[in-house]
């Protein structure tokens, strides 16, 4: 019998450009978020600027996140099935958002009804475009004709190494998420003390130390790349930001400069990610020996 034609899933938590989404034929599901109480959905292409985004959460705005439901990753699969494909799901980190869980659910629900379909869904231990990078990757292995068995393999395999360092220029946010004290935020602010966090092997969001001044913290991301990238080449590497583009732009000069590496790829951290990490926040992913620090 012949095999099924599969199709690639994930969430807008990955960042990346929906140009990129559509250009490579990725289903995408889209998380709602909450912005002084007007609702949007991350996957509409009528969603609010995300300049505009950042600039309310500037001014003091409240937004908050809902992650993918029950009800919205089931019909999204069914609809996949029931035209024909099996499916690869890259799903959010499960540490940070229970949409791994719903996902991982509507999956076994949609099977039950369609025993001739395939839905896996993969936890990727990753946010924003740590994930995007992943799902990169997972596109590549699929456009080289790799079936959905050995896709899952190879991501599965290779998921921990997939590196997220990352900073912020705002306490206030981590405090919110109940990531810093309040103490930590009102006098790392006045003494422009800068955190330095990344995303460890359980898919969390773990402070790892501490710089004073910006330029340092963004000195910081790219030392720790050189301490763990390893033998990996890494054709290309994301660096996201929270509405500083010019500082997002030194980290990947940086990166340029030090690693030889063309491409790197430059891109905003979106709404359901920028509601927790806030403006100015600037994080790089590349794949390297290990995530520890």
């Amino acid at each position: 019998m012949e095999a099924r034609k599969y199709i690639i899933s994930t969430e807008t938590t990955c960042d990346m450009e929906m140009s990129y989404y559509r250009e490579h034929s990725v289903h995408l599901l889209g998380m709602t978020y909450t912005l002084n109480g007007m609702e949007y959905d991350s996957a509409s292409e009528k969603n609010l600027p995300i300049e505009e985004f950042y600039r309310q959460l500037r001014e003091g705005g409240e937004s908050k996140t809902a992650q993918v439901s029950l009800d919205k990753a089931t019909s999204a699969f069914e609809k996949l099935v029931e035209e024909g494909y099996d499916v690869f799901h890259l799903a959010f980190s499960s540490a940070l958002s229970g949409t791994y869980q719903s996902c991982t659910v509507a999956a076994n629900d949609v099977m039950e009804r369609h025993p001739e379909a395939k839905i896996i869904v993969v936890d990727s231990l990753a946010a924003s475009m740590g994930q995007g990078l992943m799902l990169n990757y997972a596109v590549t292995l699929k456009e080289q004709g790799k079936s959905l068995e050995e896709l899952t393999a190879i991501i599965e395999a290779e998921k921990l190494r997939f590196c997220h360092n990352f900073t912020v220029d705002d306490l206030h946010f981590l405090h919110r998420g109940g990531r810093v004290s309040k103490m930590t935020a009102i006098m790392g602010t006045a003494l422009g003390i800068k955190p330095t966090l990344h995303v460890d092997d359980e898919g969390r969001l773990i402070n790892v130390g501490k710089v004073r001044g910006r330029k340092q913290s963004l000195n910081w991301l790219v030392d720790k790349m050189g301490e763990r990238i390893g033998s990996h080449k890494n054709e290309v590497v994301y660096v996201s930001h929270g509405d500083c583009e010019d500082d997002a732009k030194y980290v990947a000069d940086l990166v340029k400069k030090h690693f030889g590496i063309k491409n790197v790829v430059i891109g905003y951290i979106g709404p359901v990610i920028g509601t927790h990490s806030g403006p100015g926040t600037v994080a790089l992913f590349f794949v390297g020996d290990t995530r520890d620090i």
